[in-house]
């Protein structure tokens, strides 16, 4: 019995030694299942017409955390990055660095290179009056050659006739990174937010943060530029939740989400039919293509 066991087993093991031998000369390798990871709607491309004056403001989400605001003729990106990241993109940007015809001001977050793209910056130089963010950013904007700006959390500065507020994030995340450090004690104030009052209303851009207890005593605002991403030095999913309905009636525009080939990467891998489930009013939700206007109006308070 022992032998006959034995015979089958090489049998078995010479079979399979052969398929395999036979699927890797034809190039059959057995597919490994991809993970599931949504993605952006198809790109909506545009070009000067998103820049003209109107009597309206209007935001653009660029994809990754871009956003290109147009309050009544004074434009503004907040955090645009268009092309020459170091990650696997899925989506196409829609509008290059280099056909964007003028800029009142560029707003930088924080300096992780999806929110401060040197290569963008560099590009939007010559068509762009003013670059802001905190002091920190500041600094390297200006080994960069940029005409920038530096504010601490809480200052206040104009952009035509949008007023501009730093607002509080918790995105040190390179203290708990010895090897990602640069050598430096990184502060909270690297980072912040903008909270912007336009004609049309508020907009607040949170920036990558921790959820902080001022997040939630903010005014309410007419839109939040809206990460929901599941990482701990992000809100984390369930802190997204809960700032969401700190604001029950204001529209929510996702961004952080479907532009990074990365399913296994909680900052870039979040998925809006989950939080669709979760937040209260989930009709506010605006899940915008790259590219697609979306209308700024007041909302009942």
């Amino acid at each position: 019995m022992n032998k006959i066991l034995l015979t089958l087993a090489v049998i078995l093991l010479t079979s399979s030694c052969q398929q395999a031998k036979k699927e890797k000369i034809e190039g059959n390798q057995p597919e490994v299942e991809e993970k599931y990871q949504a993605k952006a709607p198809p790109t909506q491309y545009f070009g000067t017409e998103a820049f003209e004056e109107s009597d309206s403001t209007t935001l653009r989400w660029l994809g990754m955390a871009g956003f290109l605001v147009n309050s009544r003729g004074t434009t503004l990106m907040i955090d645009p990055l268009l092309g020459g990241f170091d990650m696997p993109i899925m989506i196409e940007f829609p509008i290059k660095a280099n056909e964007v015809p003028g800029l009142d001001a560029v707003l930088i977050t924080h300096s992780d290179n999806d929110h401060y793209s040197r290569p963008t910056c560099a590009d939007l130089k010559s068509v762009t009056r003013e670059f802001h963010s905190t002091i920190y950013v500041d600094s390297l904007m200006k080994n960069q050659g940029l005409p920038s700006f530096g504010h601490n959390i809480g200052d206040s500065f104009n952009i035509g006739g949008l007023k501009v507020t730093l607002t509080p994030a918790d995105h040190a995340w390179q203290n708990a990174s010895p090897e990602m450090n640069e050598g430096r004690y990184w502060k909270q104030e690297d980072c912040a937010g903008f909270w912007i009052e336009t004609p049309d209303g508020n907009i607040w851009a949170t920036g990558d943060s921790r959820l902080m207890p001022e997040h939630l005593k903010m005014p309410t605002p007419d839109a939040i530029l809206f990460d929901f991403s599941d990482s701990e030095w992000h809100f984390t999913l369930e802190g997204a939740v809960k700032l969401a309905n700190a604001y029950p009636n204001t529209p929510l525009l996702l961004h952080h989400w479907g532009s990074v080939d990365a399913p296994d990467f909680p900052p870039f891998n979040a998925d809006p039919e989950e939080l669709r489930k979760l937040v209260d009013n989930p009709e506010r939700i605006v899940l915008l293509a790259p590219g697609e206007p979306f209308t700024l109006k007041r909302i009942v308070k």
